[in-house]
């Protein structure tokens, strides 16, 4: 319910808004996160995918202003990786992720005056994201209520994981001018996090007696699977003993298109055709040479 409002918060804004230089668009494709659970970039055994809207404004030519709604989900498991050990553990977590931005684009050509353009970008993201798994019945089960590392068990001094963050989104993209109010862009977008637990592994293994009296036989079941596997270890690993990797923070990625809009056409004699230097506007008369 609160995706719905903001996404009609968000479009009401925009159909409000009759500046010229603004554009509504909408962007998909393909979404991916490095973590515990997935040690390559792109591995699409395991990769979602995102869609979005967006409204920008045009600061400057080159300069844009541009916010955006996305909603994706990632997903990471153990049992597609290329290490034993890793393997052996058996984890596995998804999340859906939804996150509102605003960031720069700044751009290398003129699209008034070039058909296409490489852009950066780069600002401010809050996303909320909800861990979950699968037990072995198939029942989805939402993973931080468990604490399956001892988050919030009193002796661990763990702190349970806030499920709304700040990201920081950057990448790059290029994009092509259809007309002098259509744009088509294709864009690789990171966003950097602070927050190791998107797929609910960072530290180490809490004591399953501990889990098992704060937290119920669920997290104990779910934060050590290897007894699950054929032939796999069923001891629960020691207390302390390493479930993942707190090193680097979790990070999240979309690749894909995107298709801008300008909302208002500005005058023009060509019925919005492209046409080199004409930003929508009657060019300067030709002088011959």
């Amino acid at each position: 319910m609160k995706t719905f409002w903001t996404v009609t918060v968000f479009l009401g804004i925009s159909s409000m808004v009759s500046a010229q230089n603004w554009h509504i668009g909408v962007n998909g494709g393909i979404a991916n996160y490095q973590g515990d659970l997935v040690d390559k970039y792109y591995d699409f055994r395991q990769t979602k995918g995102h869609v979005g809207l967006t409204a920008s404004y045009e600061l400057f030519d080159q300069i844009i202003l541009r916010g955006g709604i996305t909603y994706a989900k990632i997903s990471g498991s153990d049992q597609y990786s290329n290490k034993d050990y890793l393997v052996a553990r058996n984890l596995s977590a998804a999340t859906a992720i939804t996150e509102l931005s605003f960031v720069g684009e700044f751009y290398l050509n003129n699209l008034y005056y070039k058909r296409y353009s490489p852009y950066l970008f780069g600002g401010l993201a809050l996303f909320h994201f909800n861990p979950y798994t699968y037990d072995s019945a198939g029942t989805k089960v939402f993973l931080k209520p468990l604490g399956t590392e001892g988050q919030g068990i009193s002796g661990y001094g763990k702190k349970p994981y806030a499920l709304t963050q700040i990201a920081l989104p950057f990448g790059a993209g290029i994009k092509y001018a259809l007309t002098d109010n259509i744009r088509l862009g294709f864009e690789l977008g990171f966003r950097k996090t602070f927050t190791d637990y998107l797929d609910d592994v960072s530290t180490s293994y809490a004591d399953p007696n501990d889990l098992l009296t704060a937290r119920g036989p669920l997290a104990v079941s779910l934060s050590y699977r290897g007894d699950e596997l054929p032939g796999g270890d069923p001891v629960y690993p020691a207390k302390g003993v390493q479930r993942g990797g707190a090193k680097y923070k979790d990070l999240y990625y979309f690749t894909g298109f995107n298709l801008s809009f300008r909302m208002v056409k500005k005058t023009t004699n060509n019925n919005g055709l492209f046409r080199p230097g004409r930003k929508g506007k009657l060019a300067c008369p030709t002088v011959p040479l």
